[in-house]
């Protein structure tokens, strides 16, 4: 008997990914929203996921170049209607 793609899916296995925490930083002037993420980062646990909100135009400049420097990778900058939402996963520690 055929196993059909409704009962594939009643594996109980969710394919959505839990969402990950998210820091706010909104309102914060350079070089603060880089700072506290990268104090965030810090106390994580290696492949965790960080959701970063900025409103200072310079994130998008510091927060990536942070990353880089740190090991962590950048997987998404967004716009957003006041700023930028940056997804990072946090990297090994060195």
């Amino acid at each position: 008997m055929d196993k059909g793609p409704a009962e594939a899916d009643q594996t109980g296995q969710s394919h959505s990914a839990p969402t990950p925490p998210v820091l706010d930083l909104r309102g914060l002037k350079c070089p603060l929203p880089a700072l506290k993420t990268r104090k965030r980062l810090k106390a994580m646990a290696e492949g965790q996921e960080l959701l970063v909100e900025t409103t200072d135009p310079m994130a998008v400049i510091d927060i990536p170049h942070m990353c880089r420097e740190d090991g962590h990778v950048m997987v998404n900058v967004q716009p957003t209607a006041t700023g930028h939402r940056f997804l990072i996963v946090k990297g090994s520690d060195v």
